[in-house]
Parts: C-alpha cells; structure tokens; sequence
C-alpha cells in the first residue's frame, strides 16, 4: 500500500480510502466492522464517511455509517492512527436549516459529526456539494472557524465544478483563510470529464485527489448484463440512489464497453475490478481511490489492485473505453 502526501499539506494518507457509505445499510455493525478490519489489515489506514450515509438512507437512518466508524476506532484503539474524513451539506433534518453550507448549519453539524464518530476532531472536513443558496465567503469563513477552533484539522470539497472550486480558493486567499486542500470528485474508467478541468485546476493549486466510484458502483466488475434486472441490495436499486446510479452506468453503450473491456482482460487473466481500480491509482494527480464493499471478502480482490501495473497495451484498452462512449448530460450532482 503506498502512502501519499495530501496535496500541499503534510498530512500522509494511504493510496486506497476506505469508502464507508455501505455501513447501516447494505452492511449491519458487524459486516461493517469486518469490511474496517480487512482495510486495515490490507494497510488502508485513510477512512472516508459522511454525516448523510448509509447510502441510500430514510430519514431515521441518516448519521448511522459515521456511529459504525465512530464505534470500531474506539473499540480497535485507534483515532490517532486513521485519517478520519467527514462531510456535511445534505439533510440531516426537515427543517430549513436542516441543511447546506450555511455557518449555522456548518457549526452544528460538525458537532453532531464528532458525537458519533466519538472523536474531539475530524482530520479532513469536506463540504459534500455546492450550496448555491449560501455565498462561499459565507461558507469558508465558517470553515475556517472550524480550524481556528481544532475541531479540523484540513478542509476539502466534493462534487464542486472548476469554477465554484477556483472561486473558494480565491475567497480563502483574499481573506486570508483556511482553504479546501483537497477534492473528491467522481472519476473512473467510464466518467473522466474531470480531466478537462477539475485535475488541471487541482495540480496547479496543489490539492490532492480523492476519486469516488473508482469502480462505477460495481458496474466496471462486469457483474452486470444487458438485459439484466436490476438487483436488489446494491447501488442500482437503494431508496433514493438507484435511480442516480442507473443514470449514471445502467445504459446499453456503457454495457458495451464494459463487456469489450472484460472480453480483454479476461484474455490476459485480469480481474476488472482490479483493472479499473488500478487504471485509476495510474492517473497523474490522484492521490487516492475510495474503495467500498457490502461484504469484506469484495477487499480481498480489489485491494491487490495496489500492485498490479497495467502495460501499456492494457492502459490503450483502457483509455479507449471513454472515447467511444456517446457523450450526454450528466445527471447532476447528489451526494454519492
């Protein structure tokens, strides 16, 4: 497992972050603990939540994956030895304040935040998504009282386009404030328009890569054919995020690809899950790749995929899959 610097900061990080939106949901406490366990064990030491998750939550549900994460680092010991990432930004309520990137709502989530998680600071704190409603000066002067308070350590964002993340940054250099040192965007084999400007902005401001859905939801394991109905139990079926997974991959050309891409490496022996994890850790800027799983046996697989080096035949292979994709509007941005 390699260990990477955060962007500008000092902060080291595993190559692999553990994805955690599965716990409460598709993972009860125990699979969950197994699923931090195999991480851990595989040397993945960088932990990834939500004050949102499980995904595809109802209301009642919402802040359980960070009580799972909060529980097992207590439990194992081991708060001053993970790299602890939270966001916030969705609905955690009903009413109107219940949510965004307001200071309000940024100061009492952060505490809600580190009550479950059982913590007296959060490593990296990163907003989830834009809040159009609420002026960023606004939002990175709360940030920054975060830092200034110890309650965070580094801050990040998610889901931001090129403009809104550039013009955070100029806010925090022109009121001399704490700034996002990292992004966590969506990337992977079948999604790449983070090329155009999100990673350019990102390498010459020096903020390090979190890429999420290196594995498109499991659609790149190639578990998934045309004319398959949709399972129950995995991303493409969750209450209110199958249907934002299905836009997003459940499409004939995307199966296309996806099969002429297993076609291939189930020529040459690889595992595609493997593959499409390693094309994304090969990729100049990225300093990481969340990982998740439902079930710990899925780390045993993918983890490998931190040693496996793809030749230059295989990254052409690879690469192709995108250009021959029919280009559309996205489905929009939603928290996972």
């Amino acid at each position: 497992m390699k260990i990477k610097r955060l962007g500008r900061t000092g902060l080291k990080v595993s190559e692999i972050c553990l994805g955690t939106m599965t716990f409460g949901n598709q993972a009860d406490e125990k699979t969950s603990f197994a699923i931090m366990d195999t991480a851990w064990e595989g040397g993945v030491f960088f932990f990834d939540t939500a004050d949102v998750y499980p995904l595809g939550s109802t209301p009642e549900m919402r802040g359980r994956t960070e009580e799972f994460v909060g529980k097992w680092i207590k439990d194992r010991k081991r708060r001053g030895q993970v790299v602890l990432a939270t966001k916030c930004r969705g609905a955690m309520g009903e009413g109107p304040n219940d949510s965004g990137l307001s200071r309000k709502y940024i100061m009492s989530a952060v505490d809600a935040s580190l009550k479950r998680l059982q913590t007296d600071y959060i490593d990296l704190y990163q907003v989830h998504s834009p809040d159009l409603d609420t002026p960023i000066e606004e939002t990175m002067d709360a940030l920054d009282s975060l830092v200034k308070a110890g309650k965070v350590r580094y801050l990040g964002c998610s889901n931001y386009q090129a403009y809104q993340l550039a013009k955070a940054l100029w806010v925090s250099d022109k009121k001399g404030l704490a700034r996002f040192e990292s992004d966590q965007p969506r990337y992977n084999i079948l999604y790449r328009e983070i090329e155009n400007e999100i990673l350019p902005l990102c390498k010459e401001e020096q903020l390090g890569v979190i890429a999420y859905n290196p594995l498109a939801g499991g659609f790149l394991t190639g578990r998934y054919k045309p004319g398959q109905d949709v399972e129950s139990g995995t991303r493409f079926s969750l209450h209110s995020a199958g249907k934002m997974y299905q836009n997003r991959y459940w499409k004939e050309a995307q199966f296309e690809a996806v099969e002429q891409l297993r076609q291939f490496f189930d020529a040459r022996n690889r595992s595609l899950a493997q593959v499409a994890l390693a094309w994304v850790l090969a990729q100049p800027g990225i300093t990481s790749a969340i990982l998740g799983a439902s079930r710990p046996e899925q780390l045993h697989e993918t983890l490998a995929a931190t040693e496996l080096q793809l030749s230059p035949e295989e990254m052409d292979a690879a690469n192709e899959a995108w250009f021959n994709l029919p280009r559309a509007k996205d489905p929009g941005i939603a928290l996972r």
